[in-house]
């Protein structure tokens, strides 16, 4: 008598989103590292608000730190993975169980300016409903950085901040 084998169920891919945005600024990179590595101010940021760090702490590898999101009103934790002085933040966001974020930000010098790239990469099975909600959001990152930098830092509803 032959003896079949019950399938085995497959094991299906997590969801994966990456996705890359750049902007072009007229400040200097210094003035643009010194934005994005000033982790105690997010006021530029649409994503996140209030981080829960000392005033002038400085990102390293390992730190780990609090700030609440702008859309939905929890905390997420940030943990910083690799940090290049004035060229590269990588850090990876813990949000919610079943979504895994991770962020990197570059910064580098080109003939026409100040070059910014904001990638984010969703993985998981939560990541397709997460990217629908913050997609318009996440398209502005790069671009308000560069206008923070700049001293002429716009809201989402086109109110001059700065």
């Amino acid at each position: 008598m032959e003896r079949r084998q019950r399938p085995q169920p497959q094991a299906h891919p997590k969801a994966k989103i990456m996705i890359t945005y750049y902007a072009l600024s007229s400040a200097p990179v210094e003035q643009i590292w010194q934005k994005l590595a000033n982790l105690a101010d997010l006021s530029w940021h649409p994503l996140v608000t209030r981080p829960h760090v000392p005033w002038g702490l400085l990102p390293k590898p390992g730190l780990f730190y609090e700030a609440v999101s702008r859309l939905f009103p929890f905390r997420v934790r940030i943990f910083v993975e690799r940090v290049q002085q004035q060229h590269l933040l990588s850090v990876r966001v813990f949000a919610l169980p079943g979504l895994e974020e991770r962020v990197t930000y570059q910064v580098q010098s080109t003939v026409c300016g100040t070059q910014i790239s904001y990638s984010i990469t969703l993985k998981g099975w939560l990541s397709p409903l997460v990217w629908s909600v913050i997609r318009p959001r996440a398209a502005q990152v790069a671009r308000q950085l560069a206008q923070a930098a700049e001293g002429r830092l716009v809201n989402l509803d086109g109110i001059s901040v700065i």
